[in-house]
């Protein structure tokens, strides 16, 4: 039998096209790094994106990478993102990253916030006169924003709650709105008497214009407490956390370019935060049993 051996060329022509095949491989497991960024739904999907624009723009410059913003359906989807290595980093209210703390063993950390979330605030609204003092919703229909919502659910359900007022039992009806505008829309509109929201959300619709204050009122304001975060994986490359707080931490106020950014974000700057600043929403949580 005659025993038939490629040529020279066609050698070189294999091992060039494996060679090719190769890099082609590698240069596709080595593709562009793309920062994968989202937010709990706390607001309507727009409005998240247009917060974000400029934001993202910012970070892409600073880190030298794609920066995505992928929009969630809930909360709950936020914290299984980050959880389960679909998002990079995640901006959470305090009860979200609680969560997304326990449900990780720990393996979460939260980065930055703004200022204005060590001492946040969640404001009781209505459209009724009669309704003056958080004992006076006994007996009235109640809307909360989403129930994994720190300043439209836990914190006014603890402060309900230190009012020795049980939303389930002393309050007619109680419902989830999902997000804070939709509580003012359904006060405002009079599907339920009163509402708990974020204040920063109500003084952003006031100063648009898109809430009558002669119509709804804050009737009660809650202590301060802490919020809001951006939380990032606790397997990120500690060069890429250290890029993007720097990034934040860099806002300034003064310089009209950041002071689009930090306005969009109702932020005056951003602060670096720990883990411990959120001890007393796990303790509201689990005291309101809404944390196992």
């Amino acid at each position: 039998m005659t025993r038939i051996t490629p040529s020279k060329s066609i050698k070189s022509f294999i091992v060039t096209a494996v060679a090719s095949i190769a890099l082609l491989s590698a240069n596709l497991s080595q593709a562009e790094p793309v920062l994968r960024v989202s937010a709990i739904p706390d607001e309507s999907p727009t409005e998240l994106q247009r917060k974000f624009k400029p934001l993202g723009e910012y970070l892409e410059k600073k880190l030298g990478m794609k920066v995505e913003f992928t929009p969630v359906t809930d909360y709950a989807a936020s914290v299984e993102g980050l959880v389960n290595n679909r998002l990079d980093m995640v901006w959470f209210g305090g009860f979200t990253f609680v969560q997304a703390k326990v449900r990780s063993n720990n393996q979460v950390i939260p980065l930055v916030q703004r200022e204005e979330d060590e001492k946040f605030k969640s404001v009781f609204i209505t459209t009724r006169s009669d309704i003056v003092k958080l004992q006076d919703l006994k007996g009235k229909t109640f809307a909360f924003g989403s129930e994994s919502s720190t300043s439209g659910h836990l914190m006014p359900r603890s402060y309900l709650l230190a009012g020795h007022i049980v939303p389930e039992t002393d309050m007619k009806r109680i419902a989830f709105s999902g997000a804070h505008d939709a509580t003012v829309a359904a006060v405002a509109g009079g599907k339920v008497d009163a509402g708990a929201l974020n204040i920063s959300v109500w003084e952003k619709l006031l100063a648009q214009g898109r809430v009558d204050a002669n119509v709804v009122h804050v009737f009660y304001t809650t202590p301060g407490y802490y919020d809001y975060n951006w939380t990032v994986r606790a397997d990120m490359n500690p060069v890429l956390r250290k890029k993007l707080a720097d990034a934040f931490l860099a806002l300034d106020k003064n310089d009209p370019h950041d002071k689009e950014i930090l306005d969009l974000q109702r932020a005056s700057k951003f602060v670096p935060t720990r883990a411990e600043n959120y001890r007393a929403i796990e303790a509201a949580a689990r005291s309101a049993g809404l944390l196992k």
